[in-house]
């Protein structure tokens, strides 16, 4: 289907239904506990001004510092592809696609280091048929309900050390997969990365950013998600020369979506 086109299904849904649409904010906030990756500087925000002022207004102004990789945000393909589209180069029509949500949840309760298989999306495309094109596939690992304690998040009693992180992630095959055999846009999971946890090489960053696949991370409530039939909205920072950037990212259920798909119950199939 035309990006188009399916932009204006979206809008027309969006306005001529609004009682009928379920908004999940799929992002955790930003502030002094977001988790980091070990190395990167804190959140900072600096108050500037509030209180009442001589006018006799209310008047508050901040500034803010943060790293581009942290807590919920996103990936651009740059971070790990030279020559990937850089943040202010993603087009605004891979910002918003049907959701996929691929639940392994039970599998990552017997091992903290499992990673998502070409099975187990083909199982899905058993029930609910094949990928929609423009998917935004997203792993339900259950890993969100850690967030925002460190040590839980990467798994370790060191959470500085990269070494000692057991977190589940996405098969470098299965990035394969999605890239060359399946229309996907975005990826995205409820950890604090796309690959495994003891990951060096980072082969799944390096292969979605390849096809220039954006990736979220740390996404919040994933479980509120349909398996199919929500449609996931992506707003990020506009940062020039970015390799990604913090994230505002909704899914939006309605009892059809404007991708033509029903939408399933708030659970995600179990793989």
């Amino acid at each position: 289907m035309d990006r188009l086109p399916m932009l204006c299904m979206l809008l027309l849904v969006m306005t001529s239904s609004y009682e009928a649409l379920t908004v999940v904010d799929m992002t955790f906030t930003l502030g002094a506990d977001t988790v980091y990756w070990p190395g990167s500087p804190p959140f900072n925000m600096t108050i500037l001004a509030r209180g009442n002022q001589s006018g006799g207004y209310w008047y508050e102004s901040n500034t803010f510092f943060t790293p581009e990789h942290g807590g919920t945000h996103v990936d651009a393909p740059a971070h790990f592809y030279e020559g990937g589209w850089r943040t202010e180069e993603i087009p605004a029509s891979h910002l918003v696609g049907p959701a996929v949500v691929v639940d392994v949840k039970t599998k990552v309760q017997a091992d903290s280091d499992y990673l998502l298989t070409v099975d187990d999306i083909k199982k899905w495309e058993s029930t609910y048929g094949r990928l929609p094109d423009k998917a935004v596939v997203i792993m339900n690992s259950g890993w969100g309900s850690r967030y925002p304690n460190t040590s839980r998040v990467f798994n370790t009693n060191t959470p500085t050390i990269p070494a000692t992180f057991h977190f589940p992630g996405i098969h470098p095959d299965t990035a394969t997969f999605l890239t060359t055999e399946r229309d996907v846009i975005v990826v995205g999971v409820d950890t604090p990365s796309t690959d495994l946890g003891q990951s060096t090489t980072f082969d799944t960053h390096v292969i979605l950013a390849r096809y220039n696949v954006i990736g979220l991370e740390n996404m919040a409530n994933v479980e509120q998600l349909p398996a199919r039939g929500a449609t996931l909205v992506v707003g990020v920072v506009k940062l020039r020369g970015g390799s990604g950037g913090p994230a505002r990212i909704l899914g939006i259920v309605a009892d059809e979506d404007p991708f033509g798909n029903r939408t399933g119950s708030a659970s995600s199939l179990g793989v």
